[in-house]
Formats: structure tokens, sequence, C-alpha cells
């Protein structure tokens, strides 16, 4: 998500697996959709995506059945952390069809991207809008067994 990974050539597996951390910051009416086939509603607020379209082109491996598997548990993640933060959050797909371990069901969220099916792609994405009246600041924060998102108001303080 922070632009280390350009395309798939760039992906060092050894380094996947260390401890990291990343962040984005909305300023306010600005959004994040998981990827870039976005609802046209939300064309104009997205800055900020994963920049990734989940298949092997971008590197993401397959589990024999599923290309980029963990996806969805990474979308849910965020969309949790955002709800919680009371921040505008939309998921029209839920990940009803299997359990995604670690998330209360309420906050499964289904992921797709398909080339050239905009319309089933767009509906299966997640969408955050910050309306805060100040930055907020999601943060990723990977110890090497577990990983932690949060939200953060810029209190304007700094």
């Amino acid at each position: 998500m922070d632009g280390t990974v350009k395309n798939k050539a760039d992906i060092s597996w050894p380094e996947v697996g260390k401890p990291f951390q990343t962040q984005f910051t909305l300023k306010p009416g600005e959004g994040f959709a998981f990827h870039d086939q976005v609802l046209p509603e939300y064309a104009k607020s997205v800055v900020k995506t994963t920049n990734a379209h989940f298949n092997s082109d971008d590197g993401f491996k397959s589990d024999g059945y599923l290309v980029g598997d963990g996806v969805c548990h990474l979308a849910s993640f965020i969309y949790w952390v955002a709800k919680d933060a009371g921040l505008a959050s939309l998921s029209l797909a839920r990940h009803d069809f299997a359990k995604i371990n670690d998330v209360p069901r309420e906050y499964g969220v289904s992921i797709r991207f398909m080339p050239g099916a905009f319309a089933n792609s767009s509906r299966q994405n997640l969408y955050i809008v910050n309306n805060k009246e100040v930055p907020i600041t999601f943060t990723f924060d990977y110890n090497g067994s577990e990983l932690t998102v949060s939200v953060l108001e810029d209190s304007g303080n700094s």
C-alpha cells in the first residue's frame, strides 16, 4: 500500500514476512477504496487504494484454488476499524459465504477485482470516506506474527 511494490518483480518474499509499519492519511472528505474500480459516487473522493488487483500478474500467490487469499481478511480488518472509528464506510458485498477468522460476521467484506467486469468489481469493493473535521490516519503494524490495524484522528497538537 505504500507504493514500494510497483510490479511483481519488486516483491521480495523474504521481506514480506518481516515486521513493518505503514500508514496513510485521509483529509476531511477524502476516501479510500480497496481497489481502483470504484462506484461513480466515490470516484471524486477516493484518493487512496491498495494499488493491487489481487491476481498473479501482481505477484499474488495461489493456494491452488484462489489467487490473493487473505485480501478479504485485510479488507475486513480495515472495515471494522473504520466503522469503530465512526467513519463513513460501505461494503456492498458481505463475506457471508465463508468465515473470516478473527473477524465478526458483520464486518466480513468480500473483495473482487475482475478486469472488464466494472459493475461487479465496483460493488465488491470497500469504501471509506473521512467524514470527520480533522485528518485521520490508518496505521498497519505487523510484528512478524500479528497485524494491528488502527485509525487515529489528528488532534491538531502535532
